[in-house]
């Protein structure tokens, strides 16, 4: 096998890892103002009462995400500079070419992680509650637009004899890559609904059960269509393959899920995720970045990737170097794989101010 064709094997994979981790992190973020509203938290409770519970939930959301949500992050890192390394023609054209719609997600990004850092900096009801938006929106559209992004790489883009991207943002909107983006926000939401089911404990795991069926249901009619549509395009067996492993999946977790075993409902939307988006890449090779103008000038494993000496120190380093974070992350996950409740949430102390 080609180190090439290795390499994009392996960026599939990081950006798999990518989207599996990340994605219930965006998840637990879009569900902010749902799980963690005031409806949900305390209907019959008194004003004051109801605004306290309602910061307790939304506490123990962001607490289950907290330990683990920077590390999953490296995950889109890595599959950035691999891509980088590998594939520098690649790169170009779609760092170039997607431009706009990947500045909006790293400032979507910025401003989610600032949320997460700067929302317990002060007491104020107002201050967190526009940290509150800056999570939500920096969930919700980076979700979307890396949706967007990554079918219109499967199915094509305007790419000149230069490999240089010729078409605007408004032709990476197009009804296809519409559809995935709302099908990847689907699919997070209720793989975050999950993931909250399994690390909280209490009323909100009931709820967030409740939330994962709800969104289920939608969840799976987009990706059936999403996957129906790419694979009528260029879909061969191996993709077929990866698709109905997609749909079974999914079809388990919530099945899972209605009974109350959230452990295996969550490897299910995790597997779901994962046969996903190896049927984008299954359906993608060997291009890596196919020309809507002309097939002649799709960028492919062969004429876009570096140097067979580039690639195989990057094959050693990644060899050596993958299995030990691999380990630390899974470490991490592991020491904080307990449940949480509201009842581990202690009331905010206002800290008198000496002169």
């Amino acid at each position: 096998m080609e180190l090439s064709t290795v390499w994009f094997i392996i960026i599939g994979v990081l950006w798999t890892g990518y989207f599996v981790l990340e994605g219930f992190d965006f998840g637990v973020g879009v569900l902010m103002p749902v799980l963690g509203g005031r409806k949900r938290a305390a209907a019959d409770a008194a004003p004051a009462a109801a605004d306290v519970e309602v910061e307790k939930r939304r506490r123990v959301m962001l607490n289950t995400i907290g330990p683990v949500w920077d590390g999953n992050e490296v995950w889109v890192l890595t599959a950035g500079g691999a891509t980088f390394a590998a594939f520098p023609h690649w790169y170009a054209t779609m760092f170039s070419g997607f431009y706009l719609p990947l500045l909006l997600i790293l400032v979507a990004l910025i401003l989610r992680n600032l949320g997460f850092e700067y929302r317990h900096k002060r007491p104020e009801e107002t201050w967190k509650r526009r940290w509150d938006l800056a999570i939500f929106w920096g969930s919700l559209v980076p979700a979307f637009l890396w949706g967007v992004a990554l079918t219109n790489v499967v199915v094509g883009v305007p790419i000149n004899a230069a490999k240089e991207y010729t078409g605007n943002l408004f032709t990476l909107l197009n009804p296809t890559s519409l559809l995935g983006g709302l099908t990847f926000v689907a699919l997070f939401v209720t793989h975050g609904a999950i993931f909250l089911a399994l690390k909280t404990d209490g009323q909100i795991r009931m709820d967030a059960r409740r939330i994962a069926t709800r969104a289920g249901v939608p969840a799976a009619g987009l990706a059936v269509l999403l996957l129906l549509v790419l694979g009528l395009q260029g879909g061969g067996l191996a993709s077929w393959v990866t698709t109905i492993l997609a749909a079974g999946a999914f079809v388990a977790a919530l099945w899972f899920n209605l009974k109350d075993r959230e452990g295996p409902a969550f490897i299910g939307t995790a597997v779901t995720i994962a046969m996903a988006v190896a049927t984008y890449f299954l359906i993608l090779f060997p291009n890596v970045m196919p020309s809507s103008t002309n097939p002649a000038w799709s960028l492919t494993t062969a004429n876009a990737s570096s140097s067979h000496y580039t690639l195989t120190v990057m094959t050693i380093v990644a060899v050596i170097f993958t299995p030990l974070v691999l380990l630390y992350q899974g470490w991490t996950y592991w020491v904080f794989r307990k449940r949480l409740t509201t009842q581990h949430i202690p009331d905010d102390v206002v800290l008198e101010h000496v002169p």
